[in-house]
C-alpha cells in the first residue's frame, strides 16, 4: 500500500460517511485534482477502494487507510455497514516575499 509522501499538509477534511451516506460520486470512477493527494480513513466496517487502472482491489478498515494519489481514477464500495471520511492534502503553499 503506498503512503502519502512527506512535507504534505491537510487542508480538507469530508464530512463523515456511512454505506447510506456515501455519495453517489464517490461510488464512481473519479479522480482528485493534480497535486491533490487522499487518505481515506475507515473508523468503522470494511470499505473496498478499487484503482481500475492498476486492478487494484484493497479493502479498508480501521487501521488501514487508502492512499488517493493525484488524477489517479478510482471508487469505493461499502461492504455492509461503514462509517469513514477523507483528508485531502497537497504541498505546502510557498509565501510570496519582498526584496
Amino acid at each position: 500500500m503506498k503512503e502519502l509522501p512527506e512535507g504534505l499538509v491537510s487542508h480538507k477534511r469530508t464530512a463523515d460517511f456511512t454505506e447510506t451516506t456515501v455519495p453517489l460520486g464517490l461510488l464512481k470512477n473519479h479522480q482528485t485534482n493534480a497535486g491533490v493527494w487522499g487518505l481515506i480513513q475507515v473508523t468503522a466496517g470494511r470499505l473496498r477502494y478499487s484503482i481500475p487502472s492498476r486492478g487494484e482491489d484493497i479493502v479498508l478498515k480501521p487501521g488501514v487507510p487508502g492512499v488517493v494519489e493525484p488524477e489517479v481514477p478510482h471508487h469505493v464500495t461499502p461492504e455492509g455497514s461503514v462509517a469513514f471520511h477523507v483528508e485531502f492534502y497537497s504541498a505546502p503553499k510557498r509565501g510570496k516575499t519582498t526584496t
